[in-house]
């Protein structure tokens, strides 16, 4: 039996062995001092199980558990995803400040956000370029700068 899971952007996984995907979860999990409980490696493994990079929302990765049997809820996915961000494994980036995808490439990168069908994917680093670190109001300090590119398709 072979792994194949489609999530919210659409892209299905490749079909990889079980045992892979498992093991590449297990391994992504304990990287980041992350216990591997059942939950966390059901949901690493629709993420990271095929080693393609992605990007989820909370409800698109629940989906994609439900369709292969996971028993997690809502909450749990939400909660899972917030500790594999804490622990550096994922990064959390917010579009129109209500709607957060998950994006498992975890380097400083651009995105853009189709708004036609609500898909965020990575930008080409040379899509922005920012002259030298923003400045910080006195007493804070830059964490990270996040830039999503909205793109709206043109129809002729």
């Amino acid at each position: 039996m072979y792994v194949l899971a489609q999530m919210h952007d659409g892209m299905d996984q490749s079909p990889i062995p079980p045992a892979v995907a498992r093991e590449r979860a297990a391994a992504w999990l304990t990287s980041a001092d992350l216990r591997p409980t059942r939950q966390r490696l059901a949901l690493a493994e629709l993420l990271i199980g095929d080693g393609r990079n992605r990007h989820v929302t909370a409800e698109g990765l629940f989906d994609a558990a439900a369709r292969r049997g996971a028993q997690v809820s809502l909450a749990t996915v939400y909660n899972t995803l917030r500790a594999f961000c804490g622990a550096g494994l994922m990064t959390e980036v917010t579009v129109d400040g209500a709607r957060s995808y998950f994006d498992t490439r975890v380097d400083d990168h651009p995105h853009y956000y189709w708004e036609e069908d609500g898909r965020l994917t990575d930008a080409p680093n040379d899509a922005v370029r920012l002259e030298g670190e923003p400045r910080a109001p006195q007493g804070a300090t830059v964490s990270r700068v996040d830039v999503v590119i909205r793109l709206r398709r043109i129809i002729e």
